[in-house]
């Protein structure tokens, strides 16, 4: 009875406010209607509304913390979002794509043994933005070796640059145990695609740019392997994650762990960290399901690019390698930021 009656009483609120055009802001965002989208209605509203609750505490910019406030009482999530919120295309000319991310499952030891020959390092305590020396080259032949930096060593040097790549992953420790370690820096050079310049270079197919594929011509080619891995001279630094539980995803940029298939990546200047987001995908395996902005990425940048979060692990590896397609994100904002937003205001 409290809950109906929070829900009255906020509703009220909202839908007291003045109204604004359904398109404005000289067409830079473009308001919709919830049977406008595709799928909206065979969707679990209650995930996306779970994933909602997990990171909305760290909106704070006026006219969400209210909502958030009202997501944490569990009400009927369809009727939830459709209450509060109001469906906004930003930029609805620009091209969308959506690609997708994982969280490797990496085998490795707390110690260089055997076949665990990579190492996997945390953030060198003196090294600035400007310090550019340390190349991934440079690193790999030993630049930071002996230096007390080593999380653990890994087995793969292609799974050790894909776990860069991700910025996020398990290790399954040689004794039993798994640690999951995080993004915490980077060396400060610009990221650049090594399984994209092979291809360029007519090494390997784009059907060989998955991880399988890039293991096995490492594996056929090991000295050149490693040289063309080290073309992305960017090089990630990584921190233990002590609090996560073992059923939780990642840490996002919001510092919230993430939900496969309901937390997705975004460009901050386009679209508000925390928002739920309504993601329309074509292409083989359609996607038509509400997320929540919860993470960044390098190369997310547009109104409308997003990279979708699967999961944990080579499944969810193989599913996120195979999206790559088009369709259309809107961003469920709070009905009068809605109205203001196509207000130009």
């Amino acid at each position: 009875m409290r809950r109906a009656r929070a829900i009255a009483t906020l509703t009220a609120f909202v839908l007291g406010l003045s109204g604004a055009s359904a398109i404005g802001a000289g067409n830079r965002v473009q308001i919709v209607g919830f049977n406008d989208l595709l799928g909206w209605h065979e969707d679990d509203h209650r995930a996306a509304l779970q994933s909602f609750v997990n990171s909305c505490v760290d909106i704070r910019k006026p006219g969400w913390q209210s909502l958030c406030a009202l997501a944490q009482t569990k009400p009927d999530a369809k009727a939830f979002f459709e209450t509060f919120f109001t469906p906004v295309v930003i930029r609805p000319n620009a091209k969308a794509l959506f690609t997708g991310y994982y969280e490797p499952i990496l085998r490795g030891s707390l110690y260089r043994e055997g076949p665990y020959i990579y190492p996997i390092y945390q953030m060198p305590p003196d090294l600035t933005p400007r310090d550019m020396e340390f190349t991934r080259e440079k690193i790999e032949n030993g630049a930071l070796a002996q230096k007390g930096l080593e999380i653990a060593y890994v087995d793969d040097p292609v799974e050790a640059h894909f776990l860069h790549i991700q910025g996020s992953g398990q290790i399954q420790l040689s004794n039993g145990n798994r640690i999951r370690v995080g993004y915490a820096g980077e060396n400060g050079h610009v990221y650049r695609s090594a399984p994209s310049e092979l291809i360029r270079l007519g090494e390997i197919s784009r059907s060989e740019a998955s991880i399988a594929g890039l293991k096995a011509w490492v594996k056929r080619n090991p000295e050149k392997g490693i040289k063309a891995l080290q073309f992305n001279a960017s090089y990630v630094f990584f921190r233990r994650l002590e609090t996560l539980q073992p059923g939780q995803g990642p840490l996002g940029a919001l510092e919230r762990p993430m939900m496969p298939l309901r937390s997705v990546a975004v460009d901050p200047r386009y679209v508000q960290m925390g928002a739920p987001v309504w993601i329309e995908k074509g292409g083989t395996n359609v996607i038509r399901k509400l997320m929540i902005a919860q993470d960044v990425g390098a190369s997310i940048k547009g109104p409308q690019r997003a990279d979708i979060f699967f999961g944990s692990g080579a499944e969810a590896g193989d599913a996120a390698s195979d999206t790559n397609y088009g369709g259309r994100m809107v961003v469920l904002m709070p009905v009068a930021i809605a109205r203001e937003m196509a207000a130009g205001r």
